[in-house]
C-alpha cells in the first residue's frame, strides 16, 4: 500500500525528468504499480481510511510521484457530490488536441508531491483529446472537459517533468485571460 512516506516530494530530480514510455505487455511490477496507484487514490478519498493512514486526498497520481520515471498515471475524479466521473490509469498518454479556451480551479491546484500551498490560478486547456493505453494494453482515445481535463493535464504534465506551479503567472498569480472558465 502506497502511503504519504512513499510519495516523492518536490525537489527530487525524478519529478523534473521526462518519463520513459512503457512497452506491452506490462510486466508484473508495472501492473502492480498501476493497481497500487489507483488504490492510493481510492483510499485517500475515503475519509476513514485516509484518516487511519494519514493520507492526503488525491484525484491523480503519476508514476514519477512514487519514484518511477515511467509514463503511467492514475486518475480518480469525483464530482461535487463525491460520485466518480472518471476512473482510469493512462499508460503512454499523449494529448492529441486541446482547446484554446482555458479553465482553472477557483481554489488553485495542489499536488501530493508539493507540501506547501502555492497560491495562484493554474490555467489549463478546458478540453483535451487524449490517446493512451490501458494497463491491459487496450488503445483508447477520449475527450475530457472541465475538471477531468484539468486533472488529466496535471498528471500528464508530471510525465513531462512539469509541476502545476510552473503554469502560475509569476508576476500576477491571479491574472487570467478574459475568457478563462473558473471552476468552483
Amino acid at each position: 500500500m502506497i502511503l504519504m512516506k512513499d510519495i516523492t516530494r518536490d525537489g527530487n530530480p525524478v519529478l523534473r525528468k521526462v518519463a520513459k514510455p512503457l512497452t506491452f505487455p506490462l510486466n508484473e511490477h508495472y501492473q502492480n504499480l498501476a493497481k497500487e496507484m489507483m488504490e492510493y487514490l481510492v483510499n485517500s478519498q475515503d475519509p476513514k481510511i485516509a484518516e487511519k493512514h494519514q493520507l492526503r486526498a488525491g484525484v491523480g497520481l503519476a508514476a514519477p510521484q512514487v519514484g518511477e520515471s515511467v509514463q503511467m498515471a492514475s486518475l480518480l475524479v469525483p464530482n461535487d457530490k463525491g460520485d466518480i466521473v472518471f476512473k482510469e490509469t493512462f499508460v503512454n498518454p499523449e494529448i492529441l488536441s486541446e482547446s484554446v479556451r482555458q479553465a482553472c480551479l477557483s481554489e488553485g491546484e495542489g499536488c501530493l508531491s508539493v507540501d506547501k500551498v502555492i497560491d495562484g490560478y493554474v490555467p489549463r486547456p478546458d478540453k483535451l483529446k487524449i490517446h493512451y493505453y490501458t494497463v491491459a494494453g487496450e488503445e483508447k482515445t477520449i475527450r475530457l472537459k472541465d475538471y477531468p481535463a484539468i486533472v488529466a493535464s496535471h498528471e500528464i504534465e508530471h510525465l513531462r517533468g512539469h509541476l502545476f506551479y510552473d503554469r502560475i503567472n509569476k508576476q500576477d498569480p491571479f491574472k487570467l485571460a478574459e475568457d478563462t472558465i473558473v471552476i468552483y
